[in-house]
């Protein structure tokens, strides 16, 4: 568990300038422009789903269309479907999802329950029925590190799915260098609990008060500890909050404690990334205060200038209902304040498939005309939502280690790029329609089966087959291939080699 504490300082920054981010309005067909800001249609991000209209009048634009995902038989339910999204290499990212059902399930009143995953890593579950009862639409948030030149978004069924999973907007944001970066997203990745503005009482503060657009939520317009701090002149340090969140607070006038309940909603047990936002707005020095959460110590002695302060923690273990309290430290001639918090759960980062086997597979599904429609994102990650057809080892490395699209329809041919699966142990494509040579297979040294039979492939027979010494069996039969069976592999396999019928070869 580490704590830091810092300072804010005058570091001037253009609100004038959007940021810089990926908007995608999904389920629309054409691009617009939203409060000066470009949205996308999502088509050049994802390939698979329905488009969907909102029969509802005075609709927020982005919340008048959804992409639907259809809700598959048991046997498939954890597939998942995936936008890919360019984004810079190691870099953070704010990721928000917004969801308004508008009931476009017809004949299911309630939405759908899901689960939304980034790149490997489970984010959470959606479950937006309170917001949409209350008619309004529900957002989830979280800072993630890119991993690649991609970053997928995706969403996919769990048990408590009853109806079609949809998605009403997607959100890229590319965060400064500093923010939150006491987090180590090597290892963690940041889910939105709660952002507040203590004291206030308006609309939600975003962009362009905020440069990156985060949602500052109102809390406490109806606690009698409300206040005004309008005179402190923060621009910012680190997470970079917006000035408007330094302009109200919660605070009491005498040298008493404070007690606050946030967030509202009791939390899981989890560990928790916690900054709280401190800005004096007397100009005193004599303001001074100690934080404990859950009658655990946060922070003692803490000075509040009229520049403001930030506390940040990581690893912070909670669970259940938190209550902040702030007491004034000996000395202390000024009732304890507040200005903004922000909580994040800190999830554990799942981890990436092997870029080697990626790029294998990547190359199968370019070559294929009608590749499996959740061949996108992470082929193994997370474990309940690997690619059709697609098996996995799971240690330091994640490699795959086999691949069955046996019987399923495909078209098209067969990439050389498969000669990066070098941990498949077991390669079963029969009984479609790909045609084409077979490529180079002597890179995959730990292949047991084989398995191309009942297809269209032409060319020379894959002579390097015989070079692999665990090559158990061996089937290619009803193809259209041509040349010599070498005489080492005919006797290994005996039986387990099936060529004939079709083909045009010669046996030993």
């Amino acid at each position: 568990m580490l704590w830091f504490l810092f300072t804010l300082s005058l570091i001037p920054f253009s609100l004038s300038q959007p940021p810089r981010s990926v908007l995608i309005d999904c389920g629309t067909n054409a691009s617009s422009v939203i409060d000066g800001r470009q949205w996308l249609p999502d088509s050049g991000f994802i390939s698979t789903g329905t488009s969907k209209t909102l029969t509802l009048n005075n609709l927020f634009p982005t919340l008048s269309t959804v992409r639907s995902f259809p809700l598959l038989p048991t046997n498939l339910r954890r597939r998942k479907f995936c936008y890919v999204v360019p984004v810079y290499r190691t870099a953070k990212y704010l990721v928000r999802t917004t969801y308004y059902y508008g009931g476009v399930n017809a004949r299911v009143l309630s939405p759908p329950v899901f689960d939304q995953v980034v790149d490997g890593t489970f984010w959470s579950v959606v479950n937006t029925t309170e917001d949409y009862g209350r008619g309004t639409a529900s957002y989830y948030e979280g800072v993630f590190r890119a991993a690649g030149k991609s970053m997928s978004v995706c969403l996919a069924s769990n048990t408590y799915t009853e109806s079609d999973p949809f998605i009403s907007a997607l959100e890229l944001v590319l965060l400064g260098d500093s923010v939150y970066n006491s987090t180590d997203f090597g290892n963690s990745s940041l889910r939105l609990v709660a952002r507040h503005s203590f004291g206030y009482g308006g609309p939600i503060i975003r962009y362009p008060d905020d440069k990156f657009d985060r949602y500052w939520e109102p809390y406490g317009v109806n606690n009698p500890t409300t206040s005004r701090g309008e005179n402190v002149f923060i621009n910012g340090l680190w997470n970079l909050p917006p000035l408007k969140v330094f302009q109200t607070q919660l605070s009491v006038n005498r040298s008493q404690p404070m007690e606050i309940q946030w967030p509202l909603e009791p939390l899981k047990d989890s560990v928790y990334y916690i900054v709280l936002y401190f800005a004096d707005d007397t100009g005193a020095s004599s303001r001074s205060l100690n934080i404990g959460i859950n009658n655990v110590t946060f922070y003692s002695n803490l000075t509040v200038p009229q520049s403001g302060v930030a506390l940040f923690a990581n690893q912070w273990p909670l669970a259940g209902p938190t209550k902040i309290v702030l007491t004034p430290a000996t000395g202390s001639t000024l009732g304890p304040l507040i200005n903004g918090g922000e909580l994040f759960e800190e999830i554990p980062v799942g981890g990436r498939t092997h870029t080697r086997d990626v790029i294998g597979l990547n190359g199968l599904k370019n070559s294929f005309q009608n590749p499996p429609f959740d061949w996108s994102g992470d082929p193994c990650l997370p474990k309940e939502n690997s690619w059709t057809g697609v098996t996995c080892s799971f240690g330091s490395n994640i490699r795959v280690i086999g691949l069955n699209l046996t019987s399923m329809g495909l078209l098209g041919s067969l990439s050389p790029n498969i000669a990066n699966l070098t941990a498949l142990n077991d390669l079963w494509l029969g009984n479609n329609s790909l045609s084409g040579s077979i490529p180079d297979l002597g890179t995959l040294r730990l292949l047991k089966t084989v398995h191309m039979e009942d297809n269209h492939l032409n060319g020379p027979f894959p002579a390097s087959l015989a070079n692999i010494d665990g090559l158990q069996e061996l089937f290619l039969q009803n193809n259209n291939l041509t040349g010599q069976v070498p005489s080492s592999l005919n006797a290994k396999l005996g039986s387990n080699l099936r060529i004939v019928p079709g083909n045009s070869l010669l046996v030993p």
